[in-house]
């Protein structure tokens, strides 16, 4: 049956004021939902700023780029040779695969102290690497230039800033020309790379300093032969898995494996860099889907619990209504409109908390997560669903009563 707009006025502030008649007991059921809604919070937040990330770290990465590591990373066995990649490697790849335009050698090396302009910091890492970093890793420079190669033949003490030491060593003056020592070696600033931000809580792209390939072997004393990673880039971003297989090629070429060898090398490129973000996001929504279903579930459950006791304790009002005429479909309508209200506080509620719960997990890097309108309605969504799902067999339970036996309280 049709209400007017009239009687479902009166319905609602029927209901409400049961709701405030039985505070402390609806009090439970809005905390219950409110645990619910606040994991449903954290988790569609959560998935969104993992997509956005996943979107982020692919841009730096580069959808045109290959990037190889001596060693098989993905099966790492005990013993394995990791140092498989020469500058042979790098020259072959550069005349002989077809669309390769730049080929970048690196290798890096920690525990380095940077002093200048009176400060000093412990760079997280010091890259090694041959011309055009900054355009082999799609990274802008904000001051000043990349090396050159002449940089790189003639092994010179030159250096790019990542944001971090930059700060930390010069403050708001600008480096480009100054001397940072690295480990009391004297290195010209050369150029400031732009801030690109964090990619997990313990790598921190932006704590870096690149130095020419052959300067951090010098003057370091590292090995001068091998290098532990190698970053291709291609004219055809759109056909990459060619382009993979035919790096995979020419390396177990150029490395003598026989057809039953496994590689010494591995190769990654956007594409598995999507893939295993994907699996981690997967994870990620199993985990909290399962954590927010089930907070649900048991508010949904107190939810049904406490209505079957409250129409327990309110026969007489409801034999009195339905004895002056109150139909089945109004006596159902109350209960829900009071189930749906309760869920509809909790979720308001529970959104909040989740707010709140999200700040925190950022501020401590735990997880990036993306606020949006859609965080609010699938959360108010989800409440009202909750409420007509938990509260419909209570509220036609209470529609069912007899008014006669309900007024005598032994219905």
């Amino acid at each position: 049956m049709a209400f007017t707009l009239r009687s479902l006025w009166r319905i609602r502030r029927i209901a409400f004021t049961a709701i405030w008649a039985h505070r402390l007991r609806s009090s439970f059921v809005i905390a219950a939902i409110a645990l619910g809604i606040a994991s449903l919070t954290v988790i569609v937040a959560a998935v969104d700023g993992a997509q956005k990330k996943a979107r982020e770290i692919t841009s730096d990465f580069g959808p045109d780029a290959a990037l190889i590591f001596g060693g098989d990373v993905f099966n790492r066995a005990v013993g394995q040779r990791l140092t498989t990649l020469t500058h042979r490697d790098a020259r072959s790849i550069r005349q002989m695969l077809p669309g390769v335009y730049l080929v970048v050698p690196m290798r890096s090396k920690q525990g380095i102290t940077a002093k200048a302009n009176g400060n000093n910091v412990e760079v997280g890492r010091v890259i090694g690497s041959t011309a055009n970093y900054a355009e082999a890793w799609n990274w802008p420079l904000s001051l000043g230039r990349d090396f050159t190669q002449p940089d790189v033949d003639r092994g010179a003490r030159v250096c790019l800033l990542g944001v971090e030491p930059a700060q930390i060593l010069f403050g708001r003056s600008d480096p480009i020309g100054r001397t940072v020592f690295l480990n009391d070696i004297p290195f010209t600033v050369t150029g400031v790379l732009s801030e690109r931000g964090t990619s997990s809580p313990n790598a921190r792209m932006d704590d870096r300093i690149i130095v020419p390939l052959t300067t951090l072997t010098q003057r370091f004393n590292m090995d001068r032969r091998y290098f532990p990673a190698l970053r291709v880039k291609f004219t055809n971003a759109e056909a990459m898995e060619e382009h993979k297989e035919g790096l995979r090629s020419l390396l177990r070429h150029l490395h003598n494996l026989r057809d039953n060898e496994p590689d010494d090398f591995s190769i990654i490129t956007a594409d598995e860099v999507m893939k295993f973000l994907a699996m981690l996001q997967g994870s990620l929504v199993v985990f909290l889907g399962i954590t927010a279903a089930s907070a649900m579930v048991v508010g949904g459950f107190v939810l049904a619990n406490l209505l079957y006791l409250s129409i327990a304790e309110r026969q007489m009002e409801i034999g009195l209504r339905k004895a002056m005429g109150a139909r089945n479909s109004a006596i159902v309508m109350q209960f829900l409109i009071e189930s749906v209200a309760l869920t509809v506080i909790g979720s308001l509620l529970g959104l909040g908390l989740g707010i709140v719960l999200g700040k925190i997990l950022s501020g401590f890097d735990l997880i990036e997560l993306q606020l949006s309108w859609k965080v609010f309605f699938i959360g108010v969504a989800s409440a009202v669903a909750v409420g007509i799902i938990f509260g419909l067999r209570p509220a036609r339970n209470a529609a069912t009563l007899d008014p006669i036996r309900a007024l005598r309280g032994d219905a």
